[in-house]
């Protein structure tokens, strides 16, 4: 080999490692920002990579994902915003909490945002409408307020005695609190129920919210906000202690000890995520991809809680359930 060529060529050895690098740098870092834990959202997460590779995308092999988990204290989310923005990551995903919406859309207008929620988008501002965002923001909502007729339907069919059902609210989100209010009157009128309202914005004040509850004589109680869904453990054994019936919108939250959940496909709801972040990586535009709504629903039962609060499940109900957990 002359000296010229094997000068070259030493050159080209040299340069491949930088061009490789820098080849593994130009991956695309999405930020996973959630305000649960990574243990509760595997199902989830596994969903979202499903969708992702839907697009084709894999972690690892051509995208890079960075997780940041709240852990049920949404006040962090915050920094944990400015960390992605500061990371320069290409799209967020977002969810766990409307204030963790919130708290990305505050830290970026310009870097997509892909939110999932179980709050009214339009309602709560975080769009401007359903089928045209706008902005840099979009994503999927599971319907949380808007199913709790359906719930308070199904918990009376399984309590047909019962005459007064209460409804945890969160203050701290009036949107969802005031859709509650409207969606519980109007399904409890020609059921002929009452329903009371109790709140609660944090882990101390939820105790005090099942307490009120049962002095209230109430037979059922329904958590309604995305807040509740972080504290399904304390619900759940607090339901246990008061006898009282919990039902809420995701499957989580009765493997946790609630007796009943009604509520969107998660997964489902998971895997669009996942194909919504892919064809943004892809080019598309937030603002121009409409909110997705689900189109699959889910009812399951759990009967070691029914046996210990003293309840035989319908066989109608039974039927009807898409998991039985015993």
């Amino acid at each position: 080999m002359r000296r010229r060529e094997f000068i070259a060529g030493l050159g080209s050895a040299a340069a491949w490692p930088l061009a490789a690098r820098a080849q593994q740098k130009a991956m695309p870092l999405i930020g996973v920002l959630y305000g649960v834990s990574a243990a509760e959202w595997t199902r989830q997460m596994a969903a979202f990579h499903r969708g992702l590779s839907e697009t084709g995308f894999v972690e690892g092999r051509n995208v890079a994902i960075e997780y940041h988990w709240a852990e049920g204290q949404v006040e962090r989310m915050g920094a944990m915003a400015r960390k992605l923005v500061e990371r320069k990551v290409a799209v967020i995903l977002v969810g766990g909490s409307l204030p963790g919406v919130r708290a990305a859309m505050a830290t970026t207008k310009t870097i997509p945002i892909v939110f999932t929620t179980n709050t009214d988008p339009v309602a709560t501002g975080v769009v401007a409408s359903l089928n045209r965002p706008g902005g840099n923001t979009t994503g999927v909502t599971g319907l949380g307020s808007e199913l709790l007729p359906k719930r308070l339907e199904l918990l009376h069919e399984l309590l047909p005695k019962a005459t007064k059902f209460a409804v945890l609210t969160n203050p701290a989100n009036p949107v969802t609190t005031k859709d509650a209010l409207d969606g519980a009157q109007a399904a409890a009128r020609p059921l002929g129920f009452e329903i009371i309202f109790v709140n609660a914005r944090s882990e101390g004040e939820i105790d005090g919210a099942f307490a009120s509850a049962v002095k209230q004589g109430a037979d059922a109680l329904l958590p309604i906000d995305a807040y509740f869904e972080s504290r399904r453990e304390q619900i759940a054994a607090l339901g246990l202690r008061y006898r009282l019936p919990t039902t809420i919108g995701t499957r989580e939250s009765v493997t946790a000890g609630m007796l009943m959940a009604y509520g969107a496909s998660i997964l489902e709801l998971y895997r669009q995520a996942g194909v919504y972040v892919g064809r943004i990586l892809k080019g598309e535009k937030p603002g121009d991809l409409p909110v997705l709504q689900p189109t699959k629903f889910e009812l399951i039962l759990n009967l070691r809680t029914a046996k210990a609060l003293g309840l035989t499940i319908p066989p109608n109900l039974l039927a009807l359930a898409d998991e039985v957990i015993e």
